[in-house]
């Protein structure tokens, strides 16, 4: 293939570009990356979802093999959410597929899931940082690297990662990871983090198998989407102790929902209207959130008694809680 054309250096600038938010915040790179091809138009949302969702295979391994080395995951979690998630992550594709026969009528299905699969992921985002901020007013919950494992939960919050990253590439860096918070609240950053690495390469993995038997893989997209987001996340992950991290994870807030509304209003969504696109809504909704973002943000910390701007930053409630030694070398 040439890498050299207009669309293959779009999507490599698309990938680096993403690759580097990934590297710098830690997010999983499904919600940007999936509505960003799409807007690029290089192809419909099946095609998109599974060339997203091989590329996630190839940069999630590599983070997850240097947390397993360090030590970080919490193996018989993973273990629990993984036997959730894999199956739903090869049934969810067939699933839809299984609703049309009509390619269009696919692509609209797609395209409305990705939608609202992006306003969850802007939703538990939010609500990730706001668990976060209560835990460090409220005094954190005792740290504790290995909690018993509550596994009726665990297998659901797994199973429905798994139905949302099969059928949209999105969920298994932002939806589960809430869930984690709300369920073993004594696992720290890292754990959580190093977990959730652990459990979506296979998650991915069956993703991607399922999309790449029903729709195929195109390979013009995939090669240079991988070319770019993983020099994109290696650099990310150097400059992230450099870069102030609470305007770029309140922009993700606000990019995450301005393009789920944007893939509801391409995809004809009824109550935006079928036959014509709103643009300026669109805008209007961004602008809205950069202004009111920071200052529900700011009325939050007030609340907790915190000042409405300052520390404790965005960066430093999502940052790592001390852990008691248990044999193995703690994660920095």
């Amino acid at each position: 293939m040439d890498l050299f054309t207009t669309t293959a250096l779009s999507i490599l600038a698309a990938g680096f570009f993403v690759g580097v938010v990934v590297g710098l915040t830690g997010m999983g790179g499904g919600a940007l990356m999936t509505p960003a091809l799409i807007f690029l138009g290089v192809g419909d949302a099946a095609t998109v979802v599974t060339a997203d969702l091989t590329a996630a295979a190839v940069y999630k391994t590599g983070g997850a093999v240097v947390h397993a080395r360090e030590g970080s995951p919490n193996l018989p979690l993973a273990k629990w959410l993984i036997l959730g998630s894999v199956p739903f992550a090869l049934l969810g594709p067939h699933l839809v597929a299984g609703l049309t026969s009509d390619e269009d009528q696919l692509d609209y299905v797609l395209k409305m899931a990705i939608g609202f699969a992006l306003l969850l992921a802007a939703s538990t985002y939010a609500l990730r940082l706001y668990i976060n901020l209560r835990r460090v007013r409220g005094g954190a919950a005792e740290a504790d690297p290995n909690p018993p494992i509550r596994a009726v939960p665990t297998l659901l919050v797994g199973a429905l990662g798994g139905l949302l990253v099969g059928v949209t590439s999105v969920g298994s860096g932002s939806v589960i990871m809430v869930a984690l918070l709300m369920l073993y609240p004594g696992l720290s950053a890292v754990r959580l983090v190093g977990t959730d690495l652990v459990q979506a390469v296979p998650l991915v993995l069956a993703a991607a198998i399922s999309n790449i038997a029903l729709n195929g893989l195109d390979w013009d997209l995939l090669i240079p989407l991988v070319i770019g987001s993983v020099p994109g996340t290696l650099i990310g992950s150097a400059i992230a102790p450099r870069v102030p991290q609470s305007f770029i994870r309140r922009g993700i807030v606000v990019v995450l929902t301005m393009s789920g509304v944007a893939l509801l209003d391409k995809a004809g969504w009824a109550p935006l209207g079928k036959d014509e696109t709103h643009p300026l809504l669109i805008a209007g909704i961004g602008v809205a959130m950069i202004v009111l973002v920071p200052l529900i943000w700011g009325l939050l910390r007030r609340q907790q008694g915190l000042p409405m701007f300052g520390a404790p930053t965005v960066a430093e409630l999502e940052g790592e809680r001390r852990e008691p030694a248990q044999g193995r070398p703690s994660a920095r």
